[in-house]
């Protein structure tokens, strides 16, 4: 009797249940759909990374939440951001426990859009410390704000202010590559040429990098742009090392026409995306692209950022003599002329 019960009970919560298959394949939908969304968001942070990489070679950017709107640029013209613009561009060594902010670059579109102007700042450049005072080493700002963890992000926000602050110019967007990522953007674009005026022997490795130009796969990139030891000005040598580096992945990607051509883009980005993230800052996408695109083909031109020759025991402190005549020209978008009456502080790329 209460077995006949039973089974009536279910038959007729049977008959109220709504199918099984819309219900299942409005689940399939959902899931698909939060699939893309996620995967179009890693796009847009990926994207600005290469077009970083378009616009100077070098690129590693400071994690933060893409925004909405920083999508795939449309198909429809975008304004194009106007007067100068920089980008800060970081390469990361994510050594176990730390992470070091070893190459430091901003990379300066002048309001013409003439060249690229590269301006490498050492790590060991001593910026201000504030509100406690004193000051510390540029690597360690971003070491300290990133701490241990894989927040790349406020190491990059650290950063970023330390050189607004020691530049006097807005930082308008940036990049945050780690070595890993090096290797595997060189690789990815088939190599990428760089011109040594002397011979480098890697303390790492024991690989040896002729003087002259050749093309350097992933590995070998990582390895020169690890170098200081053994260069005749240690760190500041890594530095022109790095912009050199910079400048030739830029060539290869302009004589490949990725930068251009949206199906090697889209490719570069599938392989890429993990590696890399990105901050636009308060600009959009197409508007950086319209820039870059806009930016002439000539030859970077790559500047250290004047520091004094000796070593005080602590740091690399800033030239008193050059160091503020470069940044009035650096806020006055008069590089190139800077450059010309100082031809000592342009590194050779070729």
């Amino acid at each position: 009797m209460i077995e006949d019960e039973l089974r009536a009970a279910f038959a007729r919560l049977e008959e109220s249940t709504p199918p099984v298959g819309p219900v299942r394949a409005a689940v399939d939908r959902a899931v698909i759909s939060r699939r893309r969304r996620r995967r179009r968001v890693r796009l847009a942070g990926t994207a600005l990374a290469v077009a970083a990489v378009a616009l100077v070679g070098f690129t590693a950017m400071a994690p933060r939440p893409p925004a909405p709107t920083a999508a795939p640029a449309p198909p429809t013209p975008v304004p194009e951001p106007g007067g100068a613009l920089n980008l800060l561009l970081l390469g990361v060594d994510q050594s176990v426990g730390s992470r070091r902010a070893d190459s430091v670059l901003l990379v300066h579109l002048p309001a013409d859009r003439s060249r690229l102007h590269l301006v490498s700042f050492p790590r060991d450049l001593l910026v201000p410390v504030p509100p406690q005072g004193g000051t510390e080493k540029l690597n360690a700002t971003f070491s300290r704000a990133a701490g241990s963890g894989t927040d790349l992000a406020a190491g990059y926000r650290a950063t970023r202010q330390a050189v607004a602050r020691l530049t006097g110019v807005r930082v308008d967007a940036g990049a945050v590559l780690t070595y890993p990522g090096a290797r595997e953007l060189t690789d990815a674009v088939g190599g990428v040429p760089v011109c040594l005026p002397a011979p480098v022997r890697s303390v790492h490795t024991e690989r040896r990098f002729p003087a002259g130009c050749q093309r350097l796969d992933g590995a070998a990139a990582v390895d020169l742009l690890r170098q200081r030891y053994g260069l005749r000005d240690g760190g500041l040598d890594r530095d022109r090392n790095a912009a050199r580096y910079a400048a030739g992945l830029l060539r290869q990607l302009r004589e490949q026409g990725t930068a251009t051509d949206p199906a090697q883009l889209g490719r570069l980005l599938l392989r890429i995306g993990p590696a890399v993230t990105a901050d636009t800052g308060d600009l959009s996408l197409p508007a950086l692209v319209a820039a870059a695109g806009r930016t002439s083909a000539a030859e970077p031109v790559a500047l250290a950022f004047p520091v004094r020759d000796e070593w005080n025991g602590r740091g690399y402190e800033p030239d008193p003599e050059l160091a503020p005549g470069f940044l009035d020209a650096l806020r006055a978008d008069r590089l190139a002329q800077w450059a010309a009456e100082h031809p000592g502080q342009v590194t050779a790329l070729r």
